[in-house]
This record gives structure tokens, sequence and C-alpha cells, in this order.
């Protein structure tokens, strides 16, 4: 679905009167159907990336194609953007209508959708995150996990391949994180590719394929088990790790016998009473 190719990008520097180097010959691909978390401590370039997947940021150096669309031709824009959709960190900054389904209808109608079938997606969207009963809503309204899934519905409205997150569960509570993160899967579920941006080692965690950045490089690339079993590593980087992986390190560092695989509370728990029982 994306394949990115030496790809470089860089933008002038006011401070230092020079270019800035955000992203330094990376090389990666995102394959149909993927749930592809992205990590990163703040400038190592995970955002300035996922934005070149959608023509937001134009490659100075390499090459990224979207679904074989070279991003850097001006004429296959709106192709490319009908394939990417992209879901922001505060709701507020894409909700653009007073009431719910007109805000859901924005971006098909920009498309030349025709009427009839812009209902149906409008319809079909929010049923998809969850938010048919809210059609008539106004968006302010809405708790903040609401208005990003409005906001998800808007961007799936337009039927793209692929939807990348950019820290969208950034300013939510946790009931709003998880309504968010609940509707991804689902869809990812139905054969969506996502690509999530987040701080969240627990989010993260859900993923099938962990991207750890940093100096606008690609450090590492693997499962969440494998990117995660890597806790002073990760710390260096400025970055954690789930508190139930955090939790099983530092257990084995005081003898106890757990593996090094553990994600998730459920994870945890199964493992320390398998090796009290071993003790026993």
């Amino acid at each position: 679905m994306i394949e990115v190719k030496k790809a470089s990008f860089s933008y002038d520097d006011e401070e230092t009167k020079s270019k800035r180097i955000v992203i330094d010959n990376v090389d990666l691909a995102v394959n149909d159907g993927e749930f592809v978390a992205i990590l990163g401590h703040n400038g190592s370039g995970k955002s300035s990336l996922v934005k070149l997947f959608n023509c937001v940021n134009i490659p100075c150096g390499g090459k990224v194609y979207v679904d074989g669309l070279d991003t850097s031709d001006y004429a296959l824009l709106l192709e490319i953007r009908r394939r990417v959709g992209m879901v922001f960190q505060n709701p507020d900054n894409q909700l653009v209508a007073t009431i719910v389904e007109e805000d859901v209808a924005f971006g098909p109608e920009n498309l030349g959708v025709p009427s009839l079938e812009i209902r149906e997606r409008v319809d079909n969207a929010l049923k998809a995150v969850g938010m048919y009963e809210f059609l008539d809503s106004a968006p302010h309204n809405l708790s903040g996990g609401q208005k990003q899934r409005i906001a998800i519905a808007g961007v799936l409205a337009m039927n793209p391949e692929t939807l990348i997150l950019d820290e969208s569960t950034a300013m939510l509570d946790p009931m709003g994180r998880r309504e968010v993160m609940e509707t991804i899967k689902r869809l990812n579920k139905g054969g969506m590719t996502v690509i999530l941006i987040t701080h969240y080692m627990e989010e993260a965690a859900e993923a099938g394929r962990v991207i750890v950045m940093e100096e606008g490089k690609v450090w590492m690339d693997s499962t969440p088990e494998k990117v995660f079993a890597k806790v002073e590593e990760m710390k260096a980087l400025r970055l954690g790790v789930p508190q139930a992986s955090e939790l099983a390190y530092l257990l084995r560092k005081g003898g106890f016998n757990l593996p090094d695989t553990i994600l998730t509370p459920k994870d945890f728990v199964e493992s320390f009473l398998k090796e009290v029982k071993t003790d026993d």
C-alpha cells in the first residue's frame, strides 16, 4: 500500500539559517491491511514521515509511493488523498459544520460525489465508528472521544484505503482513548490499513507492528513483543514500554523467571501466577 524508498525530508530552520533534515534516507513498506504503530520522542520525525504518505510533505530526496502512485507527482494529489486519510490530534480542528451529518458529508461533497452516494457514505461512516445515533447532533455538544470518532467518520466517508492517526488520542481522557482504539481496531479487522502515531505504549502494543523513529531514521521495525522487550534501549530513546512490560522487566532483574514478551496486565498475571506456582 505504501512504499518509501530512501526518502528524505528537510525544512528551513530559521534559527540556524540552514536546512534541518527530519527524515533521513528512510526505507520501509506498509502492506495492505496492516495495523502499524509509529513511536518516537518529539522531533524524532514520526509525524513528518506519515505526512509524506498523503502529500502534506513531499520528499526532497528518494520516493514515496501510495498504491503505486508517486506522491511527488502533483497531478496525482487528489487520487493519493482519496486513498490515504489523516486524522490529527485535536478533533476540533477537523470539525467544520454545526451538524454531525453535514460535517461527515463535507469531504465527499468536495470530491464531487453524487448526493445519493454521499448519503450512503455518511450513514456507513457513522455506523462504522458507532456514532449513527448522533447524526443530527451538534459536534460541540459531544465528548472528546465522540468528536474524534466523528473526525474519523469524516475521513472514512471519502473511502480511503489507509487511515493515518497522528496522535489522535493525545487530548482524550482514558474513556475517549478507549473509544477511539476500539473503533480503529474494528476498522482494521474489516480490512483497512491503519497507521497510528501515539505516545501511549499500551496503544502501540495493540498494533501488529511497531516502528520506532529516532533522528529521522527507523531505529527498529518489528512486532510489539520484540520492540518492548528492549526496555533499557527504549528508555535511552526517551520512550517507555507498557506498564506490564516494565513490571515484568523489574521482576526479572529481581530474579523472577518471567518472559520478555509480556505486553498486557492479563499476560503479566498469567505469567506471574505460573512462576509462583512453579516456585511452590
